[in-house]
């Protein structure tokens, strides 16, 4: 059973230094770079703006102020910013800071490098439509090695008929990869470390309480984290979608 109020707010991960995208990001950071014509961050933030998002914040640290810059245009979602300038404070430690002014609701966790193509209808809306406060603390998009695009790791999760997620064990390689989009209760947080931590701490914790849940992408997944991924990424975006994740 879904909660009946979908989340509004959005944390933006954009902090990051782009060093795997080098030469790229030498002047310019990592969500400024285009893809398709368009800035990796604005594909984000267009899509949490379509799906109901009504404010995003937005953390910075590496040429902080191109982004802000490049931000200040924007009405929809309505951008506040979480400052990481003196100190770079990870994925959950980001997190953890921008809390105050994400307010005490759940929250949608974007990475600005992480773009799909989509399938059947909007994923982010079966996401939103997928929260259950209830049994939840996070759930997250969870693409198929199988059509994903740019991402040459191991993958991620298993995942039961119920939706549970669980970290893969062994020598083989998980089914599931993370799509870079999760929702996330604050009470994830309870807890949490001060200072730089990764949100793969808290995700494990919530594994053990089986409070962390996955539901599938449909369509193709683009990890944009080098130059070679997004080169890959222009070109699925030329090419019609003739890859299913069935």
């Amino acid at each position: 059973m879904t909660s009946a109020k979908r989340p509004t707010s959005a944390f933006v991960l954009a902090a990051g230094k782009g060093e795997r995208m080098r030469p790229l990001t030498a002047t310019i950071p990592k969500p400024l770079v285009p893809l398709g014509g368009k800035p990796l961050i604005d594909h984000v933030l267009d899509r949490l703006a379509t799906a109901g998002i009504k404010k995003a914040v937005v953390n910075v640290h590496y040429l902080a102020d191109k982004i802000e810059r490049h931000l200040a245009h924007r009405a929809k979602p309505q951008i506040m910013i979480a400052d990481e300038r003196k100190h770079l404070l990870d994925t959950g430690g980001g997190a953890l800071h921008a809390l105050p002014k994400l307010g005490n609701d759940p929250f949608v966790i974007h990475n600005s490098d992480s773009v799909w193509i989509e399938g059947l209808g909007s994923n982010l809306d079966r996401l939103l439509d997928a929260w259950d406060e209830g049994t939840m603390d996070s759930l997250m998009l969870v693409a198929p090695l199988a059509v994903s695009i740019g991402y040459d790791g191991r993958g991620d999760f298993q995942m039961d008929p119920i939706g549970r997620l669980t970290r893969q064990s062994g020598p083989k390689m998980a089914p599931f990869v993370f799509a870079g989009v999760s929702i996330a209760h604050p009470r994830l947080f309870d807890g949490a470390p001060e200072g730089p931590f990764s949100l793969n701490k808290l995700w494990n914790r919530a594994i053990e309480r089986e409070r962390l849940f996955g539901l599938r992408l449909e369509g193709i997944w683009m990890h944009v984290g080098t130059p070679e991924a997004l080169a890959q990424a222009e070109t699925a975006l030329m090419e019609p979608l003739t890859t299913s994740s069935d």
